[in-house]
């Protein structure tokens, strides 16, 4: 992290950086505010709060902040309940606000608990479940916009008033759908310089325009700096503290994992390290602000984060730029908006939706634990089907209680499941020190205890981050590790690969049955680790490498 507030260093690459990720932002801001219920205004307005603030106050130095799906899709839930508690949506806004403001809040208590430690811990079934589920949520509420029709707001109802579709579609909203979806994929192959979001959106609305299309259109948007809507919040009926404090919780802890896991994309891009804890405060106040003007709130934008480094942003100047960017479009061109229409936001967010579905995890539901496969299943089902709140515990839940069934059945079967050995500081067993000290400029031998699973990942991929550059093989003896879940399957994955981008060479020594039959499951053997990197004993492993290094 830098010591300073504000570095000046790199100006102009943080303005294009910050630029560039605005540009990509605008179209998003407008279709997740749709998305949400509560209209394009209330995207900007998140969009811009949640972008400076974040950037202002967080953790990462290049995050670019804004809605997301998922964060959208649990508000649009939130929008769906206040009204059918008051009626309209008007009447709800108190409610709706004050869950924002409390989400902010919440995020904010988090960083000073250091609560992102434990964030880490989620198993990765649940996430990709989840994540999944918010992905076909945001598809299945598009296809009635996509179509120029007014949709339901749950994807249970969707699919009951499918058949509408036939008798009601507005084949022009299909046609400008259509067209924003193909122009979306087929414009990056011409050219990534301007992103295709925005592109697919100004084509299709002006194609509407001049063609003077009747289709359903965003509507009209305010000019000017929003105004202060908090004024209310205290007047809000009792009844509704039980459901309030429920989504608050869940935008919190969505939007925690949303930013943290944007942050590591990050460090992984800048080869910095962000700040977990100053993040997630960083992202509450910036929630807490998008409440107070009205607007929906967000997290880390993987997309807008990714750009904006791509495009030469390296301080927070960056992000906050990106979101005084969307300031200006509002003071400027709030009335050009206005005709944007509600089914080219569709054909935006459709695809958006389809790359929040963990298609990796879905692919490998065959072949990998049948514990995780099922955890995974039930949160995705839950998710689109039923409750957001109820899926993420459900899951956390059962894939605790899974585990500590494995570990169970592994003890009884005489295999060791002791504490993990602490990487880092691991010294070399009595049949490695004659070889490790003649190659400890060249080599790093890793001991594992134990099954490798979700409490453990993040901490191996730490201690895997700080090994010396200069290295030129990494021995990881695992016949002590009895199991591997979905999440360390694919933490080894991961390694693997960062390591052999580096010219590291991972050697495995003494693989167990069931760890061996999941990584050639999932073809990391002999993708990543060829056969001749499997070693029966460590002897083996040291005479190859022996003949490597002469």
């Amino acid at each position: 992290m830098r010591n300073k507030i504000f570095d000046f260093k790199n100006l102009k690459g943080d303005f294009t950086g910050g630029l560039v990720a605005g540009v990509v932002a605008l179209p998003l801001a407008l279709a997740f505010g749709v998305q949400s219920g509560m209209g394009a205004t209330a995207g900007l307005y998140g969009a811009i709060a949640v972008g400076i603030f974040a950037a202002l106050f967080g953790g990462t130095e290049t995050q670019a902040s804004g809605p997301t799906g998922p964060m959208t899709v649990v508000s649009a839930a939130l929008v769906a309940a206040a009204i059918q508690m008051n009626g309209s949506l008007d009447d709800s806004m108190n409610i709706i606000l004050l869950t924002f403001l409390l989400g902010g809040f919440f995020q904010v208590i988090f960083g000073f608990l250091n609560i992102a430690s434990y964030v880490k811990y989620f198993p990765y079934p649940v996430i990709s479940g989840f994540m999944s589920g918010v992905g076909l949520i945001i598809v299945i509420l598009q296809i009635f916009p996509f179509l120029g029709l007014d949709s339901a707001k749950s994807t249970i109802a969707v699919i009951q008033d499918l058949p509408r579709l036939f008798s009601e579609a507005n084949v022009s909203a299909l046609i400008l759908g259509v067209i924003t979806i193909v122009i979306y994929f087929v414009f990056p192959k011409i050219t990534q310089a301007i992103p295709s979001a925005l592109v697919a959106l100004i084509v299709a609305t002006l194609i509407a325009f001049f063609a003077k299309m009747d289709v359903p259109l965003i509507g009209e948007i305010p000019s000017g700096l929003p105004a202060f809507q908090l004024g209310g919040i205290f007047n809000v009926d009792p009844s509704a503290y039980a459901m309030i404090v429920e989504y608050a919780l869940v935008l919190a802890v969505l939007g925690s994992i949303d930013s943290l896991l944007t942050s590591v994309i990050a460090d992984n891009m800048t080869k910095t390290k962000h700040n977990s804890n100053r993040e997630l405060i960083g992202q509450g106040i910036g929630n807490m602000l998008a409440a107070a003007i009205g607007g929906i709130p967000g997290a880390g934008a993987t997309k807008g984060t990714v750009v904006n480094i791509n495009a030469g942003g390296t301080t927070r100047i960056s992000g906050i730029i990106h979101g005084l960017f969307l300031l200006t479009v509002l003071l400027g061109l709030g009335k050009l908006a206005a005709h944007i229409p509600l089914c080219v936001l569709a054909g935006l967010l459709i695809p958006i939706g389809f790359k929040i579905v963990d298609f990796k995890g879905l692919k490998h539901l065959t072949k990998v634990p049948r514990p995780d496969a099922v955890v995974l299943v039930l949160v995705l089902i839950i998710t689109t089907f039923g409750s957001l709140i109820h899926a993420v515990g459900v899951g956390i839940a059962l894939a605790c209680l899974l585990f500590m069934k494995k570990s169970g059945d592994i003890s009884e079967n005489g295999l060791e499941v002791g504490k993990i050995a602490d990487l880092e500081n691991s010294k070399p067993w009595q049949d490695e020190k004659e070889f490790y000290e003649k190659y400890k400029d060249k080599i790093i031998i890793k001991h594992l205890f134990g099954p490798l699973f979700f409490g453990f990942t993040s901490y191996f991929k730490d201690q895997i981050k700080s090994l010396p550059n200069d290295i030129k093989a990494v021995i990881l003896r695992m016949d002590r590790v009895p199991y591997i879940d979905q999440s360390g399957l694919y933490t080894l994955e991961d390694i693997i690969f960062d390591l052999r981008a580096q010219n590291i060479e991972v050697l495995l020594v003494d693989l167990k049955e069931q760890p061996k039959d999941m990584l050639e499951a999932i073809e990391i053997i002999p993708d990543l680790i060829p056969e001749n990197d499997l070693f029966e004993n460590i002897e083996e492993a040291f005479d190859y490498l022996r003949k490597r290094f002469q």
